[in-house]
């Protein structure tokens, strides 16, 4: 896996290579801007991807096989992976799932293939490619895939969701990665080194991003917790993120009671210091924001204690030296 979240697969050109049948050049003229005769094509056959288990312990279920057989249709063949306009090279016209006529998966399941058939057009630039491919030089493939979820074969959990490990046996069946759900193909890419063992072609997938929720759903459970690189970025960002807004938390409670413990003196001198600090710490951030508002209306509505040394002037005394005013 790159660090862009894409896994590679293989399969490997193979069948026949020739000139299109008419039913095939039809299918090839839906591509091209105009009407190619069958010498103007090479046509041959490619493995895209199987159901059996691949070096990195995952297979695509059959029911994926199908959806990819109307994805890859019309998708561009390359080099490499190198998305360039000038690094085209082949079209897939057509796919179909195709059994194994009896062969057998390394977990004992009936082997299933998607099945593809690529055109090149014939002219000086592509001659070196279809040499390579008449020659059996370039037999690799890469699919550019992405799918929803990859789960574990023993329990259907997300792979990194459940204690299994890929690779190893659980009551005798194999433990591997299922690949379902594909929603999207992109291209696919003669390589140097497939994944698959049995087909010929490599397959790249990007998944869907694992949300936070099912991340903390994995913590929750008991057993082994397996994570991408990417989601333990994404866990320690979060953690991070909690430690931050827990001092913040902190910082505004130590403030509310302070302010709590302030009105608490005005409003209720009859009670310590002492016993409202222990209320106080016995309540959520909510109780003691409305014991503060509480607080701030009962001050707001009492008449304010007068200064010590305040007198008040009565109506006599106002008018005792009325006589002498000028």
């Amino acid at each position: 896996m790159n660090n862009r979240g894409t896994v590679t697969k293989d399969a490997v050109i193979g069948g026949s290579t020739s000139r299109p049948t008419d039913e095939e050049l039809g299918l090839i003229n839906a591509y091209t801007r105009r009407e190619l005769s069958a010498d103007e094509v090479y046509v041959f056959s490619v493995v895209l991807c199987d159901n059996d288990v691949d070096r990195d312990g995952e297979r695509f279920t059959v029911e994926s096989l199908f959806e990819l057989e109307k994805l890859f249709v019309g998708k561009t063949g390359i080099f490499d992976h190198n998305p360039s306009a000038k690094n085209q090279t082949a079209r897939i016209f057509a796919c179909a799932v195709e059994s194994g006529g009896g062969k057998k998966t390394v977990t004992g399941d009936d082997y299933f293939c998607l099945m593809a058939r690529a055109y090149i057009p014939v002219n000086p630039d592509t001659a070196a490619v279809i040499s390579a491919i008449d020659s059996g030089i370039i037999r690799e493939v890469s699919v550019g895939c992405a799918v929803e979820r990859t789960v574990c074969s023993i329990c259907g959990e997300d792979i990194g969701m459940c204690p299994h490990k890929k690779g190893e046996q659980y009551g005798g069946k194999l433990c591997c990665g299922e690949l379902v759900k594909p929603y999207d193909a992109y291209e696919w890419s003669f390589v140097a080194v497939p994944s698959q063992r049995q087909a010929g072609v490599t397959k790249s997938l990007k998944r869907k991003e694992v949300t936070m929720e099912e991340i903390m759903k994995r913590l929750e459970k008991q057993g082994g917790l397996n994570l991408s690189d990417g989601e333990r970025e994404k866990l320690c960002a979060y953690i991070k993120n909690l430690k931050s807004s827990a001092k913040d938390g902190v910082y505004y409670r130590d403030s509310l009671s302070a302010e709590v413990l302030r009105l608490s003196a005005a409003v209720q001198p009859e009670v310590s210091r002492e016993t409202m600090d222990c209320i106080a710490k016995s309540l959520s951030v909510a109780q003691l924001d409305e014991l503060k508002r509480a607080f701030e209306k009962k001050l707001g509505n009492s008449v304010m204690p007068k200064p010590q040394l305040y007198t008040s002037k009565s109506k006599k005394d106002s008018q005792s030296n009325r006589e002498f005013s000028i």
